[in-house]
């Protein structure tokens, strides 16, 4: 099969392009052509076809008229379209499979594939289809209030950052999406998540979304787990949404009679280090130095408040035989068998995650337990290798289907 793969990003940026990076290795090993879309970036990984990439993308750049045709470029890129179509005509892929397009490459890509008779695969790692800013986050709280298609509430609550003008844009570009109908001309979803499908669900028909869950390779993405040196890790965005202010204040009601270690950078990083001063802030960590701090670690906490889709860092943490306490929020309860592999907690609640952290750092051989739980359920149901079988019969089915029109 000849796949053209579409995200803004040809470099390690975060879980989606983990995800594509991924496909695209598998896709490669076993012969297939890979033809790769992206946004030229000092950071890219080298690829044959970056010569029809699109140019870096900067809405913040320049005087007010650069501002807004920056701006316009959000909503429907002439480049974009123009090059994918361009590298369509050379390389006459079977099907192209689109990641994360959205404000540089932009959906109207979809529309130029399906205009020559190539069928469109979309994962959904964010809930863009449902929320004009595609986190369901309004004033950093989960929100449902556009989900049935009513995205005037961007504007009623400027959710965009607390501003009218970028939530006046990304309206605009949701309603002109809407009349291009470019997401109604995606052949195949993918939803990393049952609570991604159902959410979707409320815009595209949900025989037209496949459940297809992130995947790990637990040998040589993890450890059995043997190594335990007492400490709990938090390893992510130090923001509102992944629910960073809810642990630390967890760490505080104890007492502070576990080791809470936190590795990661973000926006609160400044305030949380002021106002908590207990922990361990490791700061940003290499991907090496993450391994090792998985390795050490007792057990791993996704305290997010925000709808996570299958967060790969639950996976790793699974891999890696560690028992994760995660929120009972969006994708991770699909994830976390509560009680078996792990603990859930209600997001928000300190004094709940409190208690389940304490619960495990009082019982080494509980955790072990869990921990060896979660690497066997990682393996039997989340393996990269069961990943990359259910792509490969999406896109079969896919190709099935295009044959019969």
């Amino acid at each position: 099969m000849r796949i053209l793969l579409a995200n803004k990003f040809f470099f390690r940026n975060g879980g989606s392009e983990v995800v594509m990076f991924q496909e695209r290795d598998f896709l490669l090993r076993h012969r297939h052509e890979v033809i790769d879309f992206s946004m030229k970036d000092g950071r890219n990984l080298e690829s044959a076809h970056s010569g029809w990439f699109v140019e870096q993308q900067g809405y913040r750049r320049g005087g007010k008229l650069a501002k807004v045709r920056s701006a316009l470029t959000l909503v429907h890129s002439p480049e974009a379209t123009r090059k994918l179509g361009a590298l369509i005509d050379a390389t006459r892929p079977d099907l192209v499979h689109c990641h994360n397009i959205y404000h540089q490459l932009t959906p109207s890509i979809i529309g130029i594939a399906e205009a020559r008779g190539i069928p469109v695969v979309l994962t959904l790692h964010d809930y863009k289809l449902v929320c004009p800013v595609y986190n369901r986050l309004r004033q950093g709280q989960p929100c449902s209030a556009c989900i049935d298609g009513d995205f005037t509430n961007v504007l009623r609550n400027s959710c965009a950052d607390d501003s009218l003008g970028k939530s006046a844009l990304l309206y605009a570009e949701a309603m002109l999406q809407r009349r291009m109908r470019n997401y109604e001309k995606v052949h195949t979803y993918i939803a990393p998540s049952q609570f991604m499908k159902d959410s979707v669900s409320h815009r595209i028909p949900s025989e037209r979304i496949r459940l297809l869950y992130n995947g790990i390779d637990p040998e040589t993405d993890g450890t059995t787990g043997s190594h335990d040196e007492s400490y709990v890790l938090y390893l992510g965005r130090l923001s509102a949404e992944k629910g960073i202010a809810t642990l630390l204040a967890a760490h505080a009601n104890s007492g502070n009679r576990w080791r809470l270690v936190v590795a990661g950078t973000g926006p609160l990083e400044t305030q949380l280090r002021q106002q908590y001063s207990s922990p361990t802030y490791t700061g940003h960590l290499a991907m090496d130095e993450v391994k090792v701090a998985l390795e050490r670690a007792s057990l791993i906490v996704v305290p997010s408040e925000g709808y996570e889709n299958c967060p790969m860092s639950v996976l790793e943490a699974m891999a890696y035989g560690k028992p994760v306490i995660g929120s009972r929020i969006g994708g991770i309860p699909e994830l976390v068998v509560d009680g078996e592999t792990g603990l859930l907690f209600d997001a928000g609640n300190a004094d709940e995650l409190a208690s389940a952290i304490t619960r495990l750092m009082d019982a080494p051989d509980l955790r072990r337990d869990m921990g060896r739980k979660a690497r066997a359920r990682v393996e039997s149901h989340y393996s990269l290798e069961a990943h990359n079988r259910g792509l490969l019969g999406i896109y079969e089915s896919v190709l099935r289907n295009q044959h019969k029109a």
